[in-house]
Parts: C-alpha cells; structure tokens; sequence
C-alpha cells in the first residue's frame, strides 16, 4: 500500500467529479481510481462538453486536461468561474507540460491546483481531498467575518451534547443594529459586525484558556460554546467591551446625543439608542441535553429576556429541567 492510502480523514461522501480529457483512456483511468475512491465521477471529452455538464448539474470539482479541442483547460476554468452556477466549483489541471508559465496561466484564470503528467495516482487522490477539503472550509465559514459558519456552530454543539462534554452556550446578538444600518448603510453595518466578532474572539479566548469556539450565525448574531465556568466572565467581559468601544463606531454628533433619527414605515421621523449587545446562555451545570437543538433554544430563550431591558446584558439559564 502507498504512503498516501491510509489517509481516510476526508474520505468523500458522494462528492461529484467531472473528469475532462480528450483522451479516452486517461479518462476512463481517472474515471476508474475516482469512483473506487468513492466520488460520484462523470466524464466529458473536451472543454464545450465540460461546460454545458456543469451548467446542467454544478460539480464539486473539475479536474480538466489543459490541451484540448475546441475548448482547453484555461478558457474552460475561465467559463467556469464567469458563470455564477458554476463560480465556485474546485478546478484541478492537468498538463503533460510542467512549464511555469503554463501554471502561473492556470491559476491567474482560477484554477485551485495544478498536476503535471504522468501523475501518481495516490498523490493525485490527496490532491484532490486536500482542494475539496479547503471548499468545504471556505462554505463553512462567514465571508465577513472569517467565523465558522451554521454548519460548524452545529457540529461543534452536537459534539459535545453526543460525548457528553460539559459545556456553554452564549448566543449574542445586537440591540438596535437595524436603526443603525438603516442610517449609516450597510458598509458601516459590516464593520460593526467585523468589530463585534472580533471581540468576541478575543474575550472568548482570553477567558476560556483557548478553549472556547466562536462561530458566526449570520446577521449579527453570534454563538460561543466554551466551559461552563467560564460562560459568565466572558459574557460580562463582552458587555463591558462592547459598551466601552461602540460608541467609537457612531459619528460624533450621534455619539454626543446618544441616539440615531431613523424614518419608520409611516413616514416618520423615529429615534432609537445607541448599539448594545444582549446574551443569552444555556449551561449543562445543571441540567443535560439531548441534542443541538434544545441547547440553542434555551439559550435563544433567554437572549430574548435579556432583550426586555434597556441596554447590554446578559442571562443565565438556571433551571435545572
């Protein structure tokens, strides 16, 4: 057995290839090794055929010879990433030559990684579970703040509650964001986002001894699973950032008045507080749950009590069924 077999971490689960080469016997070869190592393969001719079994069905990878006819690997990748059904889809080339003009081409147009011919086909295998890896990754994760997206928030909770590990639940979101997008815009809405996950990475970690996750639900919620012990100094620790630093986020005038003038639905001229922060937290420290679900609804339960009073806080569930 190769070195490069017994790597079975990313094994696929029926993650779909589109094998393109002119060549029939190198694609019936790639199409072999593929589906043995348990990938969904279909296989094009050339780069016209590639194209149009993309668009009908998206692939999760493409992996495309560069020397083709009527379509090679470059403009391919580049009509791949030009269509929004197709922009995000992993592409690997394939190439006889190893020039590094022809890679540096391959990646200027978007390909994600680049083998040359004849290849080692356990080498190829972790190239490709490395590419799908990294895919699955950068889905997984906020475009906006880096954070580990609903996916991850889910398996990081399911994963204690199934080992039975002790563990917290902050769910944090803001008061008044909506007041504060409408009047400033969405660029300065996005850095008010940036900005709260940023400290609560930072309290997180700092108070957890690393052992917290932060993940980012979307909008301006965000979820901290961390050791009961520490769920309360970091909520605390969190209010107090958040209320010392905010007001840095409003202009100067707003700051000094201490509101923002928003026009409702009816026309009318509304004001609202300045930015605070609200934290609801479910703990195991007295009572145990049964999945993923119910531990973010107590924590959403008490975020929205928290919510009733003026200001940032935050609440604890005590109850111990």
């Amino acid at each position: 057995m190769s070195e490069h077999d017994d790597d079975t971490t990313d094994a696929p689960a029926g993650e779909h290839v589109l094998v393109v080469d002119d060549d029939p016997f190198i694609a019936r070869l790639l199409e072999i090794e593929l589906r043995a190592a348990g990938y969904d393969v279909r296989v094009a001719g050339d780069g016209v055929q590639a194209l149009e079994a993309a668009q009908e069905r998206s692939p999760d990878l493409v992996l495309a010879d560069v020397m083709m006819p009527n379509m090679d690997g470059f403009e391919l990748t580049r009509r791949l990433r030009q269509d929004p059904r197709t922009a995000s889809v992993s592409v690997i080339m394939l190439t006889a030559r190893g020039l590094s003009a022809d890679k540096l081409e391959g990646f200027s147009v978007g390909a994600d990684d680049y083998i040359v011919k004849p290849f080692d086909t356990p080498e190829l295998l972790a190239r490709i579970r490395g590419v799908l890896r990294r895919a699955r990754e950068m889905r997984a994760q906020s475009p906006l703040t880096g954070l580990p997206g609903n996916v991850r928030i889910e398996e990081e909770i399911e994963s204690r509650v199934q080992n039975a590990q002790p563990f917290a639940i902050l769910y944090a979101d803001l008061d008044h964001f909506k007041a504060y997008n409408d009047h400033y815009g969405f660029m300065r809405g996005d850095q008010v986002i940036q900005f709260t996950a940023r400290i609560a990475q930072e309290a997180a970690l700092a108070l957890s001894d690393g052992e917290a996750f932060v993940g980012h639900v979307g909008g301006d919620d965000f979820v901290i699973v961390c050791p009961p012990g520490a769920a309360e100094s970091i909520s605390q620790a969190l209010v107090d950032r958040f209320d010392a630093e905010s007001p840095e986020l409003y202009d100067d005038e707003d700051r000094e008045r201490g509101y923002v003038e928003v026009t409702n639905r009816r026309g009318e001229m509304q004001r609202f507080p300045l930015l605070s922060i609200s934290i609801g937290v479910a703990t195991t420290e007295l009572r145990a749950f049964a999945h993923y679900a119910e531990a973010v609804a107590v924590a959403t339960e008490m975020k929205s009590f928290t919510k009733t009073s003026a200001g940032s806080s935050w609440a604890v569930d005590r109850r111990t069924i």
